[in-house]
């Protein structure tokens, strides 16, 4: 177990959980799931230790792993202002 300590933001001690976590490559989107990371359950703020953070870069830079990784369809929503008519 790794001791991730306090979060920055507001000070409240983080708790070991595992993750998804979502990245833009190359304009796609990869998602990494079950990362260990340190959560704070008070602000969600998200931290992985340095270790972590390296394999999560090695994992993304395996475009071949990527491609042949599942795929999943999400929604795309473009925003608008909405203008009401008075």
């Amino acid at each position: 177990m790794y001791n991730y300590g306090e979060c920055e933001i507001c000070n409240t001690p983080l708790q070991e959980r595992n993750i998804q976590q979502d990245f833009w490559i190359k304009g796609r989107l990869v998602v990494i799931e079950n990362a260990p990371a340190g959560v704070c359950p008070k602000c969600g703020e998200k931290v992985v230790n340095a270790q972590v953070g390296e394999r999560i870069a090695v994992l993304l830079k395996d475009s071949k792993r990527i491609d042949r990784a599942p795929t999943i369809s999400v929604p795309l929503i473009k925003y608008e202002i909405e203008t009401s008519v008075v």
